[in-house]
């Protein structure tokens, strides 16, 4: 079976990659730039924190100079706290070290006027502990640090305040931010060229698809498998259901199939065979309790690729129905014709005795010929009781006889005015009958060995049918496998499809609780067993022998399995 092989196509204003790259590199563009600014202002807290140690420690080492301790202690401050402050300030490089006492005066400052001047802020040392923030002094912002200052006698006298400029903390935050820069760079362009294999990897894919194309696939898809009276069942490469529109969860009573395996939603049989590429072939025939489906199932590839396989199933049942019955009709229209010949002969025939006068033969030629098909309906009517089935046996022996076969009722045989299960009957015995006729009309033509021999026999607890006809027969090995769908040793006929009449038989004697046998080697014999509905399945006895001297009548061809 050719594969199906899907088509890519163009569309759209732009490529689908082109797209996916373009705004990955966007995201990418804006992720980097605000990680770079997160980045600065995170990297300049993190200086200013450096930096308020950095002024913590100053203070500290500050406010341990014995001169600026034993002054400050002494109360008088002066030129020496002054002095080695300055020379603090200066080799730290700090904006400002500020030796402040308990009342707020300022007893060192690098701007020398504001030597004895109050500060503004209140002293925060005199809880005895350091403290650090950013200040905005006399010589600008700085990050500042205020360390307590102890005389010698461990007495608390002053705090010492050092604020380091904020020109540091920006020209070294600046000095970093490059190599911040070149690794935000360094990881856009890293990403960037993620995005583009991303994009190739995804245009592989969708198969070069665009979005608009794959959404216009999607509807049509949606339209065509719910819109289609017709069953579809996709598989994907590693056989799981990835599709089941609504006619095939329909047909094939399939309920939450997506993403399972076959054999996870479908009992073993000829119907899971065919749907999982078993039976292999075109229009695969499959009989089920509800339906007569065609299968065909055909592999997905694409550039080369397995994709999986794609399953149709067409419920042919009204269509074989029809043609079936139009088979049949066609039969009958060829017995009626045959019949019709007979009759203008016998009618030739009456007609030439009364011409030569011969009144009296004409008229025992008359009776002789009206008793003869008459004798026929009561000699069936003798063994059954129900009008609908004596109709199919009378029908069925006329379309026998003109193919030159007889068939014979057996003495035995005893059918009610009511029997149960009458309509699955007569389709039992209607086709055993026509399966009968085709295998026995191919054997020689001798009075002797075509022939066909029927029995039915109705009990208080079940339903006996025997089907025994004189021809080539079934072959060894074979006696289960013709009751498969499809099974026939005879080529197809144009208006029926040969293999499903014994198939059909087999499944409505199961689903009744009967049993269905056939005796291999030349002659078959078909033998059905059906209980009552009200009693458990039972074997019975078979009937002896039937005489092959009863002639019956068989109903309208359905078409031969054999």
């Amino acid at each position: 079976m050719t594969p199906i092989r899907l088509r890519t196509g163009r569309g759209g204003k732009r490529r689908l990659s082109t797209r996916i790259l373009a705004n990955q590199l966007v995201i990418l563009a804006l992720t980097g730039l605000i990680g770079f600014i997160l980045f600065a202002f995170a990297q300049r807290a993190e200086l200013d924190r450096s930096y308020e140690q950095r002024a913590l420690a100053i203070s500290r080492t500050a406010a341990a100079e014995p001169q600026i301790k034993q002054a400050m202690e002494d109360g008088g401050g002066g030129d020496a706290v002054q002095a080695v402050a300055e020379r603090i300030r200066r080799a730290s490089r700090a904006s400002y070290v500020v030796v402040i006492d308990l009342h707020g005066v300022r007893h060192s400052h690098p701007i020398p006027a504001l030597i004895g001047e109050p500060v503004a802020e209140p002293v925060v040392v005199k809880d005895g502990r350091a403290h650090v923030g950013t200040d905005q002094g006399a010589t600008g912002r700085s990050a500042n640090a205020k360390a307590p200052l102890y005389g010698p006698s461990g007495a608390l006298v002053g705090e010492v305040s050092v604020g380091m400029p904020e020109r540091d903390v920006l020209g070294e935050l600046w000095r970093e931010l490059p190599t911040f820069g070149l690794y935000a760079t360094l990881a856009t362009a890293i990403g960037a060229a993620a995005a583009y294999l991303l994009a190739r990897r995804l245009k592989r894919t969708t198969f070069g698809l665009e979005l608009e194309e794959i959404a216009g696939l999607l509807q049509d898809r949606e339209a065509m498998l719910h819109g289609i009276r017709e069953g579809v069942v996709a598989f994907d490469p590693d056989g799981r259901i990835t599709v089941v529109n609504d006619e095939a969860r329909q047909l094939l009573g399939f309920g939450n199939a997506l993403g399972r395996r076959l054999e996870e939603v479908m009992p073993e049989g000829r119907l899971r065979h065919a749907l999982d590429g078993t039976l292999t072939g075109s229009d695969v025939s499959v009989l089920t309790d509800d339906h007569c489906l065609v299968v065909n199932r055909m592999p997905v590839t694409l550039h080369g690729r397995e994709l999986g396989a794609v399953v149709t199933v067409r419920d042919r049942t009204e269509l074989i129905g029809l043609l079936r019955e139009l088979d049949s009709v066609r039969g009958l229209t060829d017995a009626l014709r045959a019949q019709q010949h007979e009759f203008t002969n016998r009618m030739h025939t009456l007609a030439g005795l009364l011409d030569i006068g011969e009144h009296e033969s004409a008229y025992e030629y008359a009776i002789e010929t009206a008793r003869s098909g008459q004798a026929l309906t009561e000699a069936v009517r003798r063994h059954i009781g129900n009008p609908l089935m004596v109709g199919l046996i009378v029908a069925k022996t006329t379309v026998a006889a003109e193919r030159g076969v007889r068939i014979v009722l057996t003495d035995d045989s005893a059918l009610g005015d009511d029997p149960p299960h009458l309509r699955r009957l007569l389709t039992i015995v209607g086709n055993l009958l026509d399966n009968a006729i085709d295998a026995t009309a191919e054997a020689p033509p001798c009075d002797d060995a075509r022939q066909i021999g029927l029995t039915l026999v109705e009990s208080d607890e079940l339903i006996f049918v025997r089907v025994a006809d004189s021809g080539p027969g079934i072959a060894p090995g074979s006696s289960q496998s013709i009751f498969e769908d499809g099974w026939s040793t005879r080529p197809e006929r144009d208006t029926a499809r040969r293999g499903l009449g014994l198939a059909l038989v087999h499944r409505l004697v199961q689903r009744n609780g009967g049993t269905i046998t056939v005796s291999e080697g030349p002659g078959a014999v078909f033998t059905v067993v059906l209980p009552h509905p009200d009693s458990a399945p039972a074997p019975a006895p078979a009937p002896a022998p039937a005489p092959r001297d009863a002639l019956i009548s068989t109903a309208l061809p359905t078409g031969g399995d054999r």
